[in-house]
């Protein structure tokens, strides 16, 4: 029986209350919450890779495909991530070219 995909849940952090950010930002903020849900995102993808990658190897997976999938998600995770990154340093060169 073929299970249905999952649909991928939104970041931690990024549909906060007003008062959940009030609360964030006296802890860090949200951005810094966004960040650490995208790492945890791609350490959680990779280590279901790494895990039914396992499994394919001993034989104990009787659907490859979620292999593949999985494989899929973890790289997804990964190129948002990398993305993310790539605009907050894009974001933080802006703000050091402005003059004050």
């Amino acid at each position: 029986m073929i299970s249905p995909i999952e649909q991928i849940g939104a970041l931690g952090g990024v549909q906060q209350t007003n008062a959940a950010n009030g609360a964030a930002a006296a802890e860090g903020g949200m951005f810094e919450s966004v960040f650490r849900s995208a790492i945890e995102n791609v350490k959680e993808t990779d280590a279901e890779v790494v895990e039914l990658e396992y499994m394919m190897a001993t034989g104990q997976l009787d659907n490859p495909a979620l292999l593949t999938i999985a494989q899929t998600k973890s790289t997804i995770a990964v190129d948002m991530l990398v993305q993310m990154r790539n605009k907050a340093l894009e974001a933080y060169s802006e703000l050091n070219r402005i003059s004050l």
